[in-house]
């Protein structure tokens, strides 16, 4: 780090006087001083929050809940990179390209792991923009869900939030962050050598024209591969859960047991790749038109940001096999179960379902946990007294409804 010759000055100068010594080198201390930019950031919010808030204020509340709403979609949809796939597949399908053509199989995409004939020209490019793209819709929109909520409207948390009571501390709000923004460089890379990869015609079983494989398993594709991403989310998120690895790796992303919009990615970066990779596992094992893959990708990464924002989003009526927001949040609160995401079927047929009259720990793995009365629940509780407190609240609060 440099140091400027008015600092050299004040050093000398304290050598000639010792009375102004300390003041002198508190001063030298305070320039020096290391920049934090991401707290700076959280304070510029802070401090330009009245002002946004005066135009909120002209906005009907049905405007600013669609803006709310639409800032959520595009902090969900771009955050990781996948748009920068999205437009490459979406050229391909416009200009004619066929892959059925090709006739590749699984075992030609698989060969290209020894690098051979592996064509990346204009890497750098899909790069830069997937992450220019990713880390604006980071800070910006991020930013601005931050601010309508957690600013403006934490005077009424007791209306829209699920642990009104309870708030990340400052620190853990920057923590987050930190860990997002190296996570997102993870998945960026990724989803930019996928584009590059794809755009240069490498090997793979995507297709662009929608009759190639014809209507039907068009269509079908959809549940399919939403039952698909469905359940191999929740079986990794379970298996990071057993003890070994939940303390290598996932317990990182549950420091933060009242989540935000920025929780969604705060992620032991070898953890979200590995459900990154496992997620486009199909790409390279049986037929997918692009379109039908990356409307699931994009809706489950929507209703991802939705879960980890601490708003009590209620799922809407014609989504019966979606949670509540307060399903994940949950399993921040109280850890080991409720694993699912986008269903709870999973968490039923396999009970990991959060169960009312049983007592959940840190150390309660595999989706068990005793019953409320017994031995081992109390010796839990005397040893938490938070924890303890908490359940005396939820079952008064039970008995007086």
């Amino acid at each position: 780090m440099c140091v400027s010759y008015t600092m050299v000055t004040e050093l000398s100068q304290t050598a000639i006087n010792p009375i102004s010594k300390n003041v002198q080198l508190k001063k030298v201390e305070q320039s020096i001083k290391k920049w934090d930019p991401i707290a700076e950031g959280l304070k510029w919010i802070d401090q330009h929050a009245d002002l946004a808030e005066k135009y909120f204020e002209k906005l009907p509340n049905f405007l600013s809940t669609i803006i709310a709403t639409f800032a959520i979609f595009t902090f969900g949809c771009t955050l990781r990179g996948e748009w920068v796939i999205i437009l490459v597949s979406a050229l391909k399908q416009m200009s004619g390209h066929s892959q059925s053509e090709r006739n590749v199989s699984t075992a030609e995409v698989f060969d290209l792991l020894t690098l051979k004939n592996l064509k990346m020209e204009n890497f750098s490019v899909f790069f830069i923009g997937a992450h220019i793209v990713s880390y604006s819709t980071y800070f910006v929109l991020g930013g601005f869900l931050h601010w309508y909520y957690y600013t403006k409207r934490r005077h009424i948390a007791h209306e829209w939030k699920l642990q009104p009571n309870k708030w990340l501390s400052p620190e853990l709000e920057r923590h987050e962050i930190k860990v997002g923004v190296i996570s997102l460089f993870v998945t960026g890379s990724f989803s930019a050598f996928l584009a590059t990869y794809i755009a240069n015609g490498n090997p793979s079983t995507v297709y662009f024209q929608f009759d190639e494989y014809g209507w039907a398993w068009l269509f079908l594709q959809f549940p399919v591969i939403f039952l698909y991403s469905d359940f191999t989310t929740y079986f990794l998120h379970r298996m990071y859960h057993t003890r070994w690895l939940y303390k290598h790796f996932h317990k990182l992303h549950h420091t933060y047991k009242q989540p935000t919009a920025f929780s969604a990615t705060a992620i032991h970066p070898i953890e979200i790749l590995h459900v990154q990779l496992t997620a486009c596992l199909p790409l390279f094992t049986i037929p997918v038109h692009w379109a039908p893959f990356y409307a699931i990708a994009l809706y489950t990464y929507y209703y991802g940001i939705i879960d980890h924002t601490g708003i009590n989003f209620k799922a809407p009526w014609w989504q019966p096999w979606l949670p509540d927001a307060e399903f994940h949040d949950k399993h921040h609160e109280i850890f080991h179960c409720n694993f699912g995401f986008n269903m709870f079927l999973w968490d039923k047929w396999f009970g990991t379902l959060r169960k009312p009259d049983r007592v959940y720990s840190e150390d309660t793995f595999h989706g068990q946990a005793p019953l409320i009365d017994t031995d081992e629940a109390n010796r839990i509780l005397d040893a938490d007294p938070e924890l303890k407190e908490e359940l005396l609240t939820t079952l008064s609060s039970k008995k007086s409804e």
